[in-house]
């Protein structure tokens, strides 16, 4: 696996060319890492729900060869947030076990006769769910989902070197604002707070995120009705 991106992103437009590519990956031997990478509010983790599920229905559960390890199940605890004063940016790059990500990653990736477990992401919690996402030896196609999967910071570098092939959901700004807006006002907070959290913090990381996206294998472009996007 080379882990230097091409000099152009291939293109992927709509669901039929999305899932088209993730058969010509899951057809071929072994075990393969597929990241898809985006900023928040883009439908990235709606777009791998979809994809596994309709690559389930394609091959079936059993044995099972598709599973998901997402970047999100490395957000700190709270608790450790709050001491290191980073509460308010909560889903910066500094604020997820990076190392914790990147280890999962290669050994995912270095494969094994045990069932390896991933922590999920409760957004009702707003917290890591440990054991969330079980992915069995059977499995051979891992989606690993995750804002800053094409970060190149030496530390972000190693969860992208894990990876054999890496998109990037685009998402119009303002489309991605409503949805963040949406998403944390359905998670408790109110209208003013909610515009508050995601202009001062995250419309930077999705700028932050933005940058990145040209260091992706392919780009990822879905109508905003198409499934696989969230509904805001």
């Amino acid at each position: 696996m080379d882990p230097c991106p091409p000099a152009r992103p291939g293109v992927l437009i709509g669901r039929a060319a999305v899932l088209a590519r993730a058969q010509a990956l899951l057809a071929g031997g072994g075990r393969f890492l597929l990241g898809i990478a985006g900023p928040p509010g883009a439908g990235k983790s709606s777009l791998a729900d979809w994809l596994a599920a309709e690559l389930d229905a394609r091959h079936g559960t059993s044995p099972r060869l598709v599973a998901q390890a997402p970047m999100d199940g490395f957000h700190l605890p709270n608790d450790t947030l709050a001491r290191l004063g980073l509460a308010d940016r909560k889903g910066a790059p500094e604020t997820f076990d990076v190392a914790g990500y990147a280890s999962l990653l290669a050994r995912l990736r270095a494969g094994g006769p045990e069932e390896v477990c991933a922590p999920s992401f409760s957004r009702v919690h707003d917290a890591p769910v440990p054991g969330g996402h079980r992915i069995p030896a059977t499995v051979r196609l891992v989606i690993c989902e995750g804002n800053y999967l094409l970060l190149d910071t030496e530390a972000w570098a190693q969860v992208r070197g894990c990876c054999d092939e890496t998109w990037f959901l685009q998402v119009d700004e303002e489309i991605a604002r409503t949805r963040l807006i949406a998403r944390h006002t359905t998670g408790g907070r109110g209208g003013p707070a909610a515009r508050k959290r995601v202009a001062e913090n995250d419309l930077e990381n999705l700028r932050l995120v933005d940058r990145t996206a040209m260091r992706a294998d392919y780009l990822v472009r879905l109508a905003p009705d198409e499934p696989g996007t969230p509904v805001p």
